[in-house]
């Protein structure tokens, strides 16, 4: 069978524990990924800026730089997809992981089925609309294939996640979407439990797209039941 081109994606993995780093590095070789792996902050920096990987897994807690600020710097520098390991699962970590850049949370011990679920609905980039490269939705131009959104003639920059989110919405306008939907459309199945990213996603979401954050026009809350998409606002 021959391997799909995401099968060869570069994925940088950063975690102080050795045998944390020889199981991924093994699991993510098995399936084609290309892998480096860095045991701190400052080493994964320099490895991701001299190979450019395609997605970064991190841990949360690390000597000298944390994931949190490894997140916050390579956010700083690009829109790659960052999924953030971790042995805390209360929500007010996750939060600060994804508040911090991080566009998914794997909490350890975890599956394997379940990390390389998460790797390829990071890697994915919307196979399906290789025909439609661009759309309008209201206020709105989003372009597929640059992976870019102007909010009423401005362009705005997303990361992958909260792109991923916006399109979602975009391409469902004027129809309640519920939390459910959101999260398994988005993040994947394993993800349909963890309302907090949508809290925290949607809330950049508006900080980036609408004129007034805290009064929302394009993304409305439903209460108990989700979010709706208002293309004018």
């Amino acid at each position: 069978m021959a391997t799909s081109a995401i099968d060869k994606s570069r994925v940088l993995v950063v975690d102080d524990e050795p045998q944390i780093t020889r199981v991924l590095r093994t699991v993510l070789t098995s399936q084609g990924y290309q892998v480096r792996t860095a045991a701190e902050g400052e080493a994964a920096l320099t490895n991701f800026t001299e190979w450019r990987p395609e997605l970064v897994i991190t841990d949360l807690y690390m000597p000298h730089m944390d994931g949190i600020e490894l997140c916050r710097r390579i956010r700083a520098m690009s829109n790659v997809p960052i999924i953030v390991l971790s042995v805390k699962g209360e929500e007010k970590t996750k939060v600060e992981a994804l508040d911090s850049g991080a566009d998914d949370y794997v909490t350890k011990p975890f599956g394997i089925d379940e990390l390389l679920a998460r790797v390829r609905a990071a890697l994915r980039r919307g196979g399906g609309d290789a025909d439609i490269a661009a759309f309008d939705a209201g206020d709105f131009r989003v372009d597929l294939e640059g992976r870019r959104v102007h909010a009423r003639g401005q362009e705005v920059r997303l990361t992958p996640k909260e792109f991923d989110l916006f399109v979602y919405m975009a391409r469902h306008p004027n129809r309640v979407i519920t939390h459910r939907t959101l999260l398994e459309a988005v993040w994947g199945e394993a993800s349909q439990e963890q309302p907090e990213y949508l809290r925290v996603f949607m809330g950049q979401l508006r900080k980036k797209l609408e004129p007034d954050p805290s009064n929302p026009r394009y993304l409305v809350t439903e209460p108990w039941v989700g979010y709706r998409f208002n293309p004018n606002g």
